[in-house]
Order: structure tokens, then C-alpha cells, then sequence
């Protein structure tokens, strides 16, 4: 490099993200009788005058902002303004230093449109189905992915009989080899992410979210019932008369009970972990298109456990509708669980994520075990679950860490399950004690940010929208138990977040509020490198900052070469930023339960 182009290179301003007004709010809106705050972001060390005008530019109230300082997460020094004694509804903006808002609504019903929008990308996740336009139009439209046969013509070599991974390889990643002689016809599910792999822990949380925001349903009443009924959501499943979100639920729930091993084989009954391509494929490719070979890797005790856990949620719902098909589940469920105590320590490794699918690797499944006996008990009633909740070391351990729970810890979502669903567990009380003291810590946590959101400073890890969100679902379960309305408040504030009160002024949730996300990780939503195919669809979350430096892309980390940015800064709407920007099902099942609380915020529970 010459040293003319030394002084230009040293020249170049660093990058400075868009961000929008000053006054950052929720662009989608506030719901009468709900906190409705805004950030100002503001050098000055004294407050200043703030109005909030309706759309014809009436005044309808006036105050002056509280001084917060700077926030450390946002690299910002920041005021606050609390309008929350304005419920008329209405279209209205906040001015403050010259400066106007985001125009936003008050008014009722804005989250039951949430709720759908994020259920309704699940359809659009199938894999093994084609994508009807009749349902979803010409837009989002797309042949099957994954459903060539073996030895066939088409690049695609489809799902019906994926083979074992070779042992010379599964021996680089397990320390020892390891394959099977057999195929499984593991057609269908839910494609994992912006790839197509298709992966067992992360479609248990999200499936089991789904399953829950009906079992919810079922005590919030019928508003809540009709919202998800048959005939709501976008899927081809109709007339038959089950609720739309068991449907979808049991697209993945029949391909996580396809990925057991088959009777006859040395881990009978075990689940494999995952299936994904042999090796990564580029930007973008149609699931139809893709032309990697596909592979099962080998069973986990975690995967064995997500299939126990959420096949006896699953048979406890689908009861009413179809007695057979439950049956079904019930004794998937029970033959995974006897099979995972005869393997308790069969882990996934981080090595085995290299070649063409993440690793989701987990070595401690207490979580798991604990989860899965307690959906089994409230399933079966058996005193045999019950005796493994009560004697774990996870039933009198803190399960609510402030910073979220998520696909890997997941005894919150089972202590959420013995708490809020009916039955005579005898510790039923006590259990529904700590999740309102998890949540009233959350709460705790939420009060204290500039910018609202239940998450700590130490908490934008990858996927932190998803953290935030999974927040949101424990102070739902802790208003159900105790309707202690700080916590109604705090879940309520904290989508004032994700929909663009934060540092970089944008919406994370596609289609919702004035500027949002549209470019999120996809190889098939992926307009931002080929105009032909569509941007992610109406309803999807993205993943959010991430401070985690060492986890970071080439993308994100040529934005900040020196690693060095405010935590709530650490993300781009790009494509290609897959540590930041990714689109994941169990990220849009925590934004569909959460949406489904603000909802439907009555279900109270009686113990």
C-alpha cells in the first residue's frame, strides 16, 4: 500500500449505524392501560421539554424528561419520558428538542396480529411440503424441499432414506466411530434456521412454545381459543376441526418421532440429534435446490429427551382430536425416556458443527430429564415422574436466570408446565413459588433499563431478541400465577424494545413498526442478493445484538474491526451476518408465546 492510499485508509470514518429520531419508541404501539415510555437520547445534563401530539398536531400532554445518564448497553446518555396516563387511542408522535418520533398508535388489540404473524412462519419453515400459493401467494410460493428419492434424477436427494454418518468421520467429532447400517425416512419438520438442517433440541423448545401457547389458550378463554382455532392461521391443514396451532405443531412433532432409532439397532429408541447437509451451501439456494447429501448424526440423550418431553405435551393436547395419534405420541414419549436412562451421558460435541450444520452440542441434561419427567407425570400422572421431579437436584435450583432461558436449559419452560397446567402434583405450589420469584427478579432486571427491555447488561449474546422474548413468557407465567401487574407491565414494556425503543432506532420484528428489519439470515428469504426471491416474511424476529466478539462474522466484525462497540449496537441487518441477524424456529416460537400473552394477558391460574 502506497502512502497516498495509508492517509485515505486512515481517513475512512468508522462505521456509525443508523438510528432514526432521537426519541426512540415503540414504532408498532402501546395498548391503553399499559406502560407507554419513551428514550430520548440527549447530551444535555438537565431535563428538557417534551410534547406528545396526536396526528393533526393537537398537544395532548406535555412534561419534562427524567435524566437517566448513559446507558453502558447503548453508549448513550439518555432521558427518559413517561406518557402512560395517555390512553385515548390515536395516532401520535413525541417531540422533544426539535425533534419528532416515529409516528405510533395507542389503541387496543395490537399484539393477537403479532401472535398469528409469527405462527404463520412455521408454514413457511416446512420442509417436505411444497408451499402453496393458494395459502401464502405467488410471493412466498416454493416447491418441496428435501423429497427426492434416492438414486433419482433431481439434484436434490431428499429425505426419505438418510443414511448414518460414516464412521471415519463421526470418529474426527465423537472420539470414537460411530454409524448404522440403516436409513430413516425423516421427511418433513421444520428447517432449523437460515439453513437446511433440521435439528432435534432446537425443534423441542420451539415445538413445545407452540404446544404451550394452546394449552395457555385453553385457560385464557375463548377469545384466545378463536384466535387459534381452525381456519386462522396460513396452512393447508383446515376443516378438520383442530386448532391451526396443533397442526403445525405436529408437522415437527411426526418428524422428531421419525428420528429414532429403529428397533433392532444397538440404541433403539434413542433420537438422533440432528440432520443437516454434508457440507455448508452459499447464499442463496431454494430448499429444492439444495444439492448436498444429508445425514444423520449420531442419537443424543438431549434429543432423546426433547422427544419424551414434548411427545407427552403433544399427546396430552391432541387427545380431544385424535385419540390414536396420541397414543402414539404417549408411547414415543415413554420409550424415549426408558431409553435415555439406559444412555444418560451420550452428549453432542462442539466438534461435530464444522461441516455443514451447527453443533448444538449440550453436555449437562439435567434440564432435559427434569423436563421431560414432568410432562410425562402431568401426561400420565404416574408416581414413577413425579419421584424423578422431586428428587432432582434441578427441583429446588434456581431455573430463571435473568438473562433468559433457551434451547439448552430448559427446566424453566418445566417448572412454567408443573406450575400453570392442572394436576395433583404435591410440590405444585412451591414450584409455582419460584417461577413468580424468577419473574419478579426479571422484573427487577427490566425496571432498571433505559430502554425497558427484560434483559441485563450481560446479556446480548447470540440470539439476545430471543432472551428478551423468553423473558416475556416468564413474566407471563408469573402474572398467571400471583396477577401481580408490575409483572404484566414489565413483559408489556419489554416488547417496547423489539418493536424500536433501542439503540439503533429499528424494529427486529419484520413488518411491524416505521423502520424494521427485512434482510435476516436465509437462504430462500433472501432478496437482498436476489431480487426474485422474497424478504423474510411479515412476523419474523431477528436474532439482535450480539457483544459476544469471539462468535462474531466477518460482516459484523468488518463493521467493528477493533471488536470495540456498545452491546446494543453489535448488530446490521445484513444477509450475510448470520451471528447477529439469523432467523431460528425456536426464536419465532418465543416471540408467537410471548405475543400470545400480551394477547390474551388473562389466564389466571388456581392452585
Amino acid at each position: 500500500m502506497d502512502d497516498d492510499a495509508r492517509d485515505t485508509a486512515s481517513q475512512t470514518p468508522a462505521y456509525a449505524p443508523e438510528t432514526g429520531p432521537s426519541v426512540r419508541v415503540n414504532q408498532h404501539g402501546y395498548e391503553p392501560g399499559s406502560p407507554k415510555r419513551a428514550t430520548l437520547v440527549s447530551e444535555t445534563d438537565d431535563a428538557v421539554s417534551w410534547e406528545l401530539r396526536e396526528y393533526s398536531g393537537e398537544v395532548v400532554a406535555q412534561g419534562a424528561t427524567t435524566v437517566l445518564g448513559v446507558d453502558e448497553t447503548a453508549g448513550l446518555h439518555v432521558h427518559a419520558i413517561d406518557f402512560t396516563d395517555v390512553d385515548d387511542e390515536g395516532t401520535y408522535s413525541i417531540e422533544a428538542e426539535g425533534e419528532a418520533s416515529y409516528s405510533f398508535v395507542i389503541r387496543e388489540g395490537l399484539f393477537a396480529p403479532l401472535m398469528v404473524d409469527a405462527l404463520n412462519y412455521f408454514y413457511l419453515a416446512r420442509s417436505g411440503i411444497e408451499i402453496e400459493a393458494t395459502i401464502v401467494g405467488d410471493e412466498y410460493a416454493r416447491e418441496p424441499g428435501h423429497i427426492s428419492r434416492p438414486g433419482g434424477d433431481d439434484v436434490n436427494q431428499g429425505d426419505f432414506a438418510v443414511a448414518c454418518q460414516p464412521a471415519a468421520e463421526s470418529e474426527k467429532v465423537y472420539g470414537e466411530p460411530w454409524t448404522g447400517d440403516y436409513t430413516l425416512d425423516v421427511l418433513g419438520g421444520w428447517y432449523d434456521a437460515g439453513d437446511h438442517g433440521k435439528y432435534v433440541v432446537n425443534g423441542g423448545i420451539a415445538v413445545a412454545q407452540l404446544l404451550g401457547v394452546w394449552e395457555r389458550a385453553m385457560r385464557a378463554g375463548r377469545g384466545a381459543q378463536k384466535a387459534l382455532a381452525d381456519g386462522t392461521l396460513h396452512i393447508p391443514e383446515h376443516g378438520d376441526g383442530v386448532p391451526d396451532v396443533l397442526n403445525e405443531a405436529r408437522w415437527e412433532l411426526d418428524f422428531l418421532v421419525s428420528m429414532m432409532v429403529p428397533k433392532g439397532e444397538e440404541l433403539a429408541g434413542m433420537v438422533h440429534h440432528k440432520v443437516h447437509d454434508h457440507g455448508w451451501t452459499a447464499i442463496p439456494i431454494l430448499p429444492v435446490d439444495d444439492p448436498k447429501p444429508r445425514l444423520l448424526h449420531r442419537p443424543s440423550t438431549a434429543a432423546t429427551l426433547n422427544l419424551a418431553a414434548v411427545a407427552a405435551q403433544g399427546a396430552r393436547l391432541w387427545e380431544a382430536y385424535d385419540s390414536v395419534y396420541a397414543a402414539g405420541l404417549l408411547d414415543a414419549a415413554t420409550t424415549a425416556w426408558r431409553t435415555a436412562l439406559e444412555h444418560p451421558d451420550l452428549f453432542a460435541p462442539v466438534e461435530d458443527g464444522r461441516n455443514g450444520g451447527g453443533p448444538y452440542d449440550d453436555d449437562d441434561v439435567t434440564d432435559e430429564f427434569y423436563w421431560a419427567a414432568a410432562e410425562l407425570f402431568l401426561t400420565t400422572g404416574e408416581a414413577e415422574y413425579a419421584e424423578y421431579v422431586t428428587t432432582s437436584p434441578v427441583h429446588t435450583a434456581d431455573s430463571f436466570p435473568v438473562g433468559g432461558f433457551s434451547w439448552d436449559q430448559l427446566d424453566g419452560i418445566a417448572k412454567i408446565q408443573l406450575a400453570t397446567v392442572d394436576s395433583d402434583f404435591a410440590d405444585r405450589a412451591a414450584v409455582a413459588d419460584q417461577v413468580i420469584a424468577g419473574a419478579q427478579a426479571i422484573a427487577g432486571v427490566q425496571r432498571r433499563q433505559a430502554f425497558g427491555q427484560a434483559l441485563p447488561p450481560d446479556g446480548y449474546v447470540w440470539g439476545s431478541n430471543s432472551q428478551i422474548l423468553n423473558n416475556i413468557v416468564v413474566l407471563g407465567a408469573g402474572y398467571d400465577l400471583s396477577g401481580d401487574e408490575e409483572l404484566l407491565a414489565a413483559a408489556r414494556e419489554s416488547m417496547d424494545y423489539l418493536l424500536g425503543r433501542n439503540a439503533l432506532g429499528l424494529s427486529y420484528i419484520t413488518g411491524y413498526g416505521a423502520v424494521f428489519v427485512k434482510n435476516q439470515h436465509s437462504r430462500w428469504f433472501a432478496h437482498q442478493v436476489d431480487r426474485a426471491l422474497p424478504r423474510p416474511p411479515v412476523g419474523s424476529v431477528a436474532g439482535g445484538p450480539n457483544a459476544n466478539t469471539p462468535t462474531w462474522d466477518e460482516t459484523i466484525s468488518g463493521l467493528y474491526p477493533d471488536k470495540d462497540c456498545a452491546p446494543q449496537l453489535a448488530y446490521v441487518d445484513d444477509i450475510q451476518s448470520w451471528s447477529t441477524n439469523e432467523i431460528t424456529i425456536n426464536w419465532n416460537s418465543a416471540l408467537a408465546a410471548a405475543a400470545a400473552f400480551l394477547a390474551f394477558p388473562e389466564a389466571r391460574v388456581k392452585l
